[in-house]
C-alpha cells in the first residue's frame, strides 16, 4: 500500500492551459502551462482542470526518469480515501497532449506515469507516443503503478505505444477509456508485437483491477493482454476489434482481442499461486488478426461469461498448459456460459477439454446453428461509433440478436 497524505480542510482549484505558463498562478485567468507544475502543488481532494487544445509536448519535457522509462509527466503524489487528485478535462473541453516530439535516446517513455493512489484523471486524450529503441522494448501513454485509481473518459491513440498499462497497484478502475491505432514500427521487426490496447501485468498482491466500457482496436498486437499476470483481472462490457493489424490492414503482430492469461516461458517453480482466474464478462471481439478470446495457454480456468465473437480468426480458444508450463493442452477448468460466436473465419471454438469445466448455453454447442438472419445487424463500423455524452459506449444495433432467433439468449447483446 502506498502512503496516503493528509486530506486538505479546504480543496483547491488549479487550472492548465495550451498557452499557459508555470509562472502564473494557475488560476482559470492565469493558468500553468504543465500538468506537472499543478500536481507539485496539489494535495487531496484537489483538482486540476485541464483547458481544451492541444499540448505540444516539448521534446525536454520529462519530469522524471524511473529506471528506464523517460516520464513526461510523473503523478507521484497520493490523494486520501474520499478526497483523490482530480485531473479533470475543463467542462465541454478535450485536451490533448502530443507527445511526438519527445526521443529520449536509449529510454522507454511513459506519458503519463501514475505511482500515487487516490487518483482520478478524466476527459483527454494523449497521442504521438514514440520509440526510439530498436531492440525489444515498450512506450506506455497511461502507466498506472498505484491503487485506487481511476481512468475515465481517456483515449490513447495514434502512438507507438501501449495505451493503457497496470504494472502494479490493486482497485484500480480503467472506465470508458479507449485505445486505438498504435503500432511501433521502431523496435525489433517493426510489427509493433508489443503494443496492446490495455495490459494488466501485476505481481502478487496487486488484485481487484477491473476494465470496464472500453474500447481497443487497430492496435499492431493485442487488444486487452494479461499474460503474466500474477493476480485476476476483470473485463466488462469491453470491446475489440481489429486488432493485430495496421491501418492498411497489413499484418502485424499477434492480434487477439482478449489475452486472459499464460506465463510465457516462465518456469513452474516461478508461477504464481494460486493461479489468478481472470473474467471476461459480457464483452465483444470482432474481426481480430488471431483469436476473439484467448486463454493463451493458461495454467487454470478463466471465465468467459455473455461474450460475442465473430470474424475472428478463431473466435473462442481455450488452449492451455500443465503445471510444467511447457506441455500445451486443450483448456481445462473454464466457465464458459452464454457466449455467442458467429462467422469465424477458421473455427468458431478450438483446444476446448469439454469434460474439465463448466460450459453451459455456447452457441459452440454443437446443437446451435446461426445465420445472418439472427441478428439485427452485421455493420462492424457500428463499433466506433462516438461514445455518448456520458461516456458510454455507443448504442448500436451490432450483433444484437433478434428475438426468437436462433441467436437469441446467447452473448453481451443478449
Amino acid at each position: 500500500m502506498f502512503p496516503l497524505a493528509t486530506a486538505s480542510l479546504v480543496a483547491a482549484t488549479f487550472y492548465v492551459a495550451p498557452r499557459g505558463s508555470d509562472a502564473n498562478a494557475g488560476t482559470l485567468a492565469a493558468p500553468f502551462a504543465t500538468v506537472q507544475h499543478a500536481q507539485d502543488l496539489a494535495a487531496p481532494g484537489d483538482t486540476i482542470f485541464i483547458r481544451g487544445g492541444t499540448y505540444l509536448v516539448p521534446a525536454d519535457q520529462i519530469a522524471a526518469h524511473v529506471r528506464n522509462y523517460a516520464v513526461i509527466t510523473h503523478l507521484s503524489k497520493s490523494g486520501a480515501p474520499g478526497h483523490p487528485i482530480n485531473y479533470f478535462a475543463y467542462p465541454g473541453e478535450r485536451p490533448v497532449f502530443d507527445c511526438a516530439e519527445v526521443k529520449p535516446p536509449g529510454y522507454r517513455v511513459a506519458a503519463f506515469r501514475i505511482d500515487g493512489s487516490w487518483v482520478h484523471l478524466k476527459g483527454f486524450d494523449v497521442i504521438g507516443v514514440q520509440v526510439t529503441i530498436r531492440t525489444h522494448t515498450q512506450s506506455i501513454c497511461f502507466d498506472n503503478e498505484g491503487s485506487h485509481n481511476v481512468y475515465e473518459q481517456l483515449a490513447a491513440h495514434d502512438g507507438k505505444a501501449i495505451g493503457f498499462w497496470i504494472g502494479h497497484g490493486s482497485h484500480n478502475l480503467v472506465l470508458n477509456c479507449d485505445a486505438y491505432r498504435n503500432y511501433d514500427d521502431v523496435s525489433e521487426n517493426h510489427r509493433g508485437g508489443n503494443v496492446d490496447g490495455f495490459g494488466h501485468h501485476v505481481p502478487k498482491g496487486s488484485g481487484d483491477n477491473v476494465f470496464r466500457g472500453c474500447r481497443s482496436w487497430l492496435n499492431s498486437d493485442d487488444g486487452y493482454d494479461c499474460i503474466n499476470s500474477a493476480e485476476a483481472a476483470t473485463f466488462e462490457d469491453c470491446w475489440a476489434f481489429d486488432n493485430g493489424y495496421g491501418t492498411d490492414f497489413r499484418s502485424l503482430g499477434d492480434g487477439n482481442g482478449f489475452k486472459a492469461g499464460g506465463y510465457g516461458a516462465t518456469p513452474a517453480w516461478r508461477l504464481p499461486n494460486p493461479i489468478p482466474r481472470h473474467r471476461v464478462i459480457d464483452c465483444v471481439a470482432v474481426g481480430n488478426k488471431a483469436n476473439g478470446f484467448y486463454a493463451n495457454h493458461h495454467v487454470g480456468g478463466v471465465d468467459f461469461v455473455h461474450d460475442s465473437a465473430y470474424r475472428n480468426a478463431i473466435n473462442f480458444n481455450f488452449l492451455g498448459r500443465q503445471m510444467d508450463n511447457r506441455t500445451d493442452i486443450d483448456g481445462r477448468g473454464h466457465n464458459a456460459r452464454d457466449n455467442l460466436g458467429f462467422g469465424a473465419r477458421v473455427a468458431e471454438v478450438a483446444h476446448l477439454d469439454r469434460q474439465d469445466g463448466e460450459y453451459a448455453h455456447n452457441t459452440f454447442d454443437p446443437s446451435v446453428t446461426l445465420s445472418a438472419a439472427d441478428f439485427e445487424s452485421l455493420d462492424e463500423s457500428q463499433l466506433e461509433r462516438p461514445r455518448q455524452s456520458n461516456g458510454d459506449l455507443p448504442v448500436i444495433s451490432f450483433l444484437h440478436p433478434i428475438p426468437g432467433r436462433a441467436a437469441a439468449g446467447f452473448g453481451a447483446f443478449r
